[in-house]
């Protein structure tokens, strides 16, 4: 199993994505009319057939770029790609009558394999980023890996109102410490604890009960609270940061196939056998047994 790129990455990277400038935003606009006209019916550049989508129906297959290596949303071992997405991508693929054939690729080069016609979609724990929707389009969220407030079990604590004259655990440098931080300008009686380098360090602390309450991120929170007992998530997640899978902007049809696709997939109770696939059951990586967390 291979476990590349570290959580520390992943937020910086998605950091960068997050910077939407006015250009972006107008290709947004543009874009949001072109996929309201698709879902009329109305033929795009007066085309009336998208060819990504005709060119997978006529292969047979749907090309699925991703970036492997964050666990537990995408791996490989032994020449065989595993994880969340990957289970995700196959029931995609399934549902529009297609095979998912995998396509390695990385963050920084993911938007060019679609638009360079490399892949028909990405299935890479990718954060929505409307500032590529010049050449990509997103489907709707199906996973929020936003920060979340975890406590003990048995702790009186049901929101952040009640953390006055509590400890609070973050890990250092993190979109977490970031949130704290700025909780603290609010509530001075606050204990701010953050020298922690992951999110298992955190809750590993927390349930040594040198903390009160922790604040991660939901992907940490759930492979955590799925194999290990005495912690409860807060509800709801204090942020939002959501995963959606990607499209070259031109697969009008494809992309409408695909959120049709997630619609049925979450009636089904999909995404519920999936959480519990690689949230609960599937093992801990070696590095979150050493205390290094999951993503790093």
């Amino acid at each position: 199993m291979r476990i590349v790129r570290t959580q520390g990455q992943r937020a910086a990277w998605r950091r960068g994505v997050r910077r939407l400038d006015l250009l972006a935003a107008s290709v947004l606009i543009a874009y949001t009319l072109l996929a309201i006209s698709a879902e009329l019916g109305a033929s795009v550049a007066g085309q009336g057939l998208d060819p990504v989508w005709a060119a997978a129906q006529q292969r047979g297959t749907l090309r699925v770029a991703v970036d492997f290596g964050f666990y537990p949303f995408s791996g490989i071992e032994a020449d065989r790609p595993f994880g969340y997405d990957i289970d995700l991508a196959r029931a995609v693929a399934q549902q529009l009558g297609l095979r998912a054939e995998f396509v390695p690729s990385s963050l920084d080069a993911i938007y060019e394999d679609l638009a360079n016609h490399k892949a028909d979609l990405a299935a890479s724990a990718l954060p929505y980023a409307p500032e590529q929707s010049w050449r990509a389009s997103f489907s709707t969220f199906y996973f929020n890996a936003g920060l979340v407030l975890i406590v003990p079990a048995d702790s009186p604590i049901t929101g952040l109102d009640q953390l006055s004259g509590h400890t609070l655990g973050v890990p250092l440098g993190s979109d977490a410490d970031s949130y704290a931080r700025k909780l603290l300008l609010g509530n001075s009686t606050i204990t701010l604890r953050s020298g922690y380098d992951t999110p298992a360090q955190v809750l590993a602390d927390l349930r040594r009960g040198r903390l009160d309450a922790a604040i991660v991120d939901n992907t940490s929170a759930l492979i955590d609270l799925g194999h290990r007992p005495g912690l409860r998530l807060v509800e709801p997640a204090l942020t939002l940061e959501p995963y959606v899978l990607a499209m070259p902007a031109e697969a009008y049809q494809l992309h409408a196939a695909v959120n049709r696709a997630l619609d049925d997939l979450r009636r089904e109770g999909f995404f519920e056998q999936l959480g519990r696939r690689w949230f609960v059951e599937a093992p801990l990586p070696p590095s979150w047994e050493q205390g290094g967390g999951p993503l790093g």
